[in-house]
C-alpha cells in the first residue's frame, strides 16, 4: 500500500503546479468552467494544456508524450482538478480512449489519433452505453455491418458527455449478431462528423451535457476497427479496469469537501461548527483512506498489473464517497451565500446535481458489488 510520494514525484508535483498557476491557465479554467446548466466549450483550454505539454506525459514522445510514468500522469490528474479544470476531456479522451490506443491499437492507428490528443487538438468520447441495454454492455444492439473492406455502423448509444464538442468515438458494435451474448463484439474508432452520425442533446440536471448518438449507417474504414474483430468483450473488460482507477472520483470528493469547509470559515470565522466537526472528521479520514485505494491501483496499473479486484473496490468507494460528499456538502452555504450566489455556492450545487451519475458512470455500484463478491469463492478464498 501507498502512503507518500517520492522527492522525485514531489519536485514534478511542484512544476505542474507552477504551470497551472498562470494566468492565462486560470483565465481559461474559469471561462471553460459551467455554471447553472450553461455548458462552455474547453477545448481552448486544452489547447493551451497540451501546448504546456500536460495532456498525456505518460505516453510516449512518437505519440505526443513525455514518455514518463503513469504515476506522473496521475500527478497532473490531480493538480489539475486542484487548478479548477473542468476533467471530463482528460478523462474521456486520454484516460480512456487515448490509453485504450495505446494498449490495443495497431502503430498506425497510435499516429493517426495520439499526437493530435496530446496536443489537445482532438477529442473523443466513448460509445457503450444504449437506451435498452444500460449498464449491460453484454446487451447492446448496435451493429456493425461488413461493407467492401469496411462496415457501416447502425445503432443508438446514450449518456456520452461533451460529444457536441469531439470528433472521435470508441464505440462498441455487434459483427457477428447471434454469436451470443458477450460474443461477437468488436470495438471501432467512429468519426462523429461523418454521414450519418446524429449528435443530440439529453435534459438533464448537471452543468456537465449528456448526449444521444444515432447511427445510421455510419461508414468506418478497416483501419478504424481497434483490436481483434469480434474480440471486443476481453479488451472491454481489461479498458474498463483502467477507467475504475477512482482518481477522478476522488479528486471531485476531495474538491467539494474542500470547498463546504471554505464556505463554512466565510460564513462565520470565528465559529468552530461543533455540529460539523464529527462529520467533517469522518469524511476526512474516508477521503485519505480513498486515496489510498486509487494509488494503489495506479501503481499497479504502472507496474503492468491490472487487478478487476482492486479497480472494482476503488470505483465503487470513490463514487460512493464523492455522492456522500455531494449530498452533505450542498447543505452547508448559507442563505446569504447562495443569494449571493458565491463560488461555493455555486460549485456545490453543481455538485449536487451531478452527484446522481457518479455511482452509475464506469459501471455501478451494483456491479461492482458483483465484481467483488465473485472474486472470492465459498471459503472466502479469493478465486484469482
Amino acid at each position: 500500500m501507498r502512503f507518500g510520494f517520492t522527492e522525485e514525484q514531489q519536485r514534478y508535483r511542484a512544476r505542474v503546479r507552477a504551470a497551472l498557476r498562470a494566468p492565462e491557465v486560470r483565465a481559461a479554467a474559469a471561462a471553460a468552467t459551467g455554471v447553472d446548466g450553461v455548458e462552455p466549450d474547453a477545448r481552448p483550454l486544452y489547447r493551451l494544456l497540451g501546448g504546456l505539454g500536460l495532456l498525456a506525459v505518460h505516453w510516449p514522445v512518437e505519440y505526443g508524450g513525455a514518455g514518463r510514468p503513469l504515476t506522473d500522469a496521475a500527478i497532473v490528474a490531480e493538480e489539475l482538478v486542484r487548478a479548477g479544470v473542468p476533467d471530463t476531456f482528460h478523462v474521456n479522451t486520454v484516460q480512456i480512449v487515448g490509453q485504450f490506443l495505446l494498449m490495443a491499437g495497431t502503430e498506425e492507428q497510435k499516429l493517426r489519433y495520439l499526437p493530435a490528443m496530446a496536443r489537445g487538438e482532438s477529442f473523443a468520447s466513448v460509445l457503450y452505453t444504449e437506451p435498452e441495454a444500460a449498464s449491460d454492455l453484454g446487451a447492446l444492439r448496435a451493429v456493425a455491418e461488413p461493407e467492401g473492406d469496411g462496415y457501416r455502423i447502425t445503432g443508438t448509444k446514450v449518456f456520452s458527455l461533451k460529444t457536441r464538442f469531439v470528433d472521435l468515438g470508441l464505440c462498441a458494435a455487434r459483427t457477428t449478431p447471434g454469436a451470443g451474448k458477450y460474443q461477437g463484439i468488436s470495438l471501432f474508432l467512429v468519426d462523429l462528423t461523418a454521414p450519418g452520425v446524429t449528435v443530440s442533446l439529453i435534459p438533464g440536471l448537471g452543468d456537465e451535457h449528456f448526449h444521444r448518438v444515432d447511427l445510421d449507417g455510419v461508414p468506418v474504414a478497416a483501419g478504424d476497427l481497434l483490436g481483434p474483430r469480434d474480440e471486443g468483450w476481453p479488451l472491454l473488460g481489461e479498458a474498463l479496469a483502467i477507467e475504475r482507477t477512482g482518481l477522478d472520483y476522488h479528486l471531485k470528493a476531495e474538491r467539494w469537501f474542500d470547498t463546504a469547509l471554505d464556505a463554512l470559515v466565510a460564513a462565520d470565522p470565528a465559529a468552530g461548527h461543533p455540529d460539523q466537526l464529527e462529520r467533517i472528521g469522518r469524511f476526512h479520514g474516508a477521503l485519505s483512506a480513498d486515496h489510498a485505494l486509487s494509488w494503489e491501483v495506479i501503481t499497479g496499473l504502472a507496474a503492468g498489473r491490472v487487478d478487476q479486484l482492486a479497480t472494482a473496490v476503488a470505483k465503487y468507494h470513490s463514487s460512493e464517497l464523492a455522492q456522500s460528499v455531494a449530498h452533505w456538502a450542498v447543505g452547508v452555504p448559507t442563505p446569504a451565500q447562495r443569494a449571493d450566489r458565491t463560488p461555493a455556492a455555486l460549485i456545490l450545487d453543481s455538485a449536487h446535481r451531478e452527484a446522481p451519475g457518479l455511482t452509475l458512470s464506469a459501471g455501478t455500484s451494483e456491479v461492482m458489488l458483483q465484481i467483488v463478491t465473485t472474486a472470492f469463492d465459498s471459503t472466502g478464498q479469493e478465486e484469482y
